[in-house]
């Protein structure tokens, strides 16, 4: 098969997996005869970094050949997909070729199990320590680890990736052995483990050799299984307490070709995806507990996000004085982030905070103004119910109604 036939196939077969944004890599340099790519600590793999570049990552499987029968997957070994399988040496000769083209800053790969776990390991392994140690690619590298390796192959992936993930897929011991037979949460976890101790021990010596100094990531998938928001959210802050995981993604289940009757024919909502995001990024960034996101239904809302949601639900704390307010709580208000929180506290060290003050920090003033109470504003109708307030928020005209002062923001 050629080259670009096998790129084809499975470039498209990585399309599933979601872990391969990623962030925090170290910042290296390409200057110099002996260096090749470079990367820095803000983003890789469609993300942004400080000065406003996208970067990218080729994004690929090692083969999509599998001795595994994971019912929601496309690579399963029962699906009927055209397969395909790089050697160690075409990896890299696409890596290097894609970087001196422009079209990458580095490379995530995965790969489908074959013949064991230990021999797939082993294959990623070698495509990494290629790219550093043959080619000195100083570009981002991302491998999907497999739970099931020796763990002295995990360790050697950590010497030369910059980013390590183990995807858990489904948040229950039940779904994983009705849907993912061959594999086991204990072992997957059992290796999160292990790439934390290691984390652990470069942590605490710093001469200690290089390992993975972008963490370790997992992806599950939403709507494969009966797992509502309330499991999946709840799973994830335990992954991110036991494991300091830098991130867990989320993928909306994708139907596939001849889908087996064990998982659904229909894909669930993609807004369910993004509000998970959200309510993640809560629990990540802003010291929610995920019960306190979660409603008594078990599923986030889709008609608001899930900040809105929690304030709607305490209108005990509101509305909220911003000149006499704990900075943590100030980032809790819908409207305000983290950065502006900080900055309302500094600014409230010299002067009281107004009105306007909020309009120069470019907060979102529709979703603010019935949460704060500022030195010359006060909502108008501190009793409006969290029902109405929930419908003006969604509604722009009727929000307006509720907040004449909104006209001139």
């Amino acid at each position: 098969m050629e080259l670009n036939d096998k790129l084809e196939i499975l470039a498209d077969a990585a399309k599933y997996d979601a872990s391969c944004a990623s962030s925090g890599a170290p910042k290296r340099s390409s200057e110099g005869k002996d260096g090749l790519g470079a990367t820095n600590g803000m983003g890789i793999c469609h993300s942004y970094t400080p000065d406003g570049r996208c970067v990218s990552l080729l994004k690929i499987l090692l083969t999509n050949f599998c001795v595994y029968d994971c019912q929601y997957c496309v690579n399963r070994r029962t699906s009927n997909v055209p397969r395909a399988r790089f050697t160690v040496q075409e990896v890299v000769k696409l890596t290097v070729d894609f970087y001196l083209r422009n079209y990458i800053d580095g490379l995530f790969l995965s790969s489908g199990i074959i013949q064991s776990a230990d021999y797939t390991m082993e294959q990623l392994v070698a495509v990494a320590r290629e790219l550093r140690e043959v080619h000195q690619f100083r570009g981002y590298i991302h491998l999907k680890t497999i739970p099931d390796a020796d763990p002295a192959l995990i360790e050697a992936a950590g010497r030369y990736a910059d980013r390590l993930s183990v995807n858990i897929e489904l948040p229950t011991q039940d779904s994983v052995q009705k849907l993912a037979p061959e594999k086991n949460v204990h072992t997957i976890k059992l290796a999160m483990g292990n790439i934390r101790l290691k984390l652990d021990e470069k942590e605490a010596e710093p001469r200690a050799p290089k390992f993975a100094p972008a963490g370790q990531s997992t992806q599950m998938i939403v709507g494969a299984d009966a797992s509502d928001d309330a499991r999946i959210l709840t799973t994830a802050e335990t992954l991110y307490g036991s494991y300091k995981l830098k991130r867990v993604y989320y993928s909306a289940f994708s139907p596939i070709p001849e889908s087996p009757k064990s998982v659904p024919l229909a894909p669930p909502p993609l807004l369910r995806e993004h509000r998970l995001y959200q309510a993640d990024f809560l629990l990540r960034s802003y010291g929610f507990q995920a019960r306190e996101l979660l409603p008594a239904s078990g599923n986030l809302s889709l008609d608001i996000d899930p900040k809105l949601a929690w304030a709607l639900a305490h209108r005990e704390h509101f509305p909220m004085d911003l000149n006499r307010a704990e900075p943590q709580m100030i980032a809790r208000i819908p409207g305000i982030g983290i950065r502006n929180a900080q900055r309302i506290v500094e600014l409230r060290r010299m002067r009281q905070v107004r009105w306007a003050d909020l309009t120069r920090l470019r907060c979102s003033m529709k979703k603010v103004a019935p949460f704060i109470v500022t030195a010359d504003y006060r909502p108008a109708r501190d009793t409006t119910s969290s029902d109405t307030l929930r419908r003006a928020m969604a509604d722009v005209p009727q929000q307006m109604a509720l907040f004449p002062e909104l006209q001139a923001a």
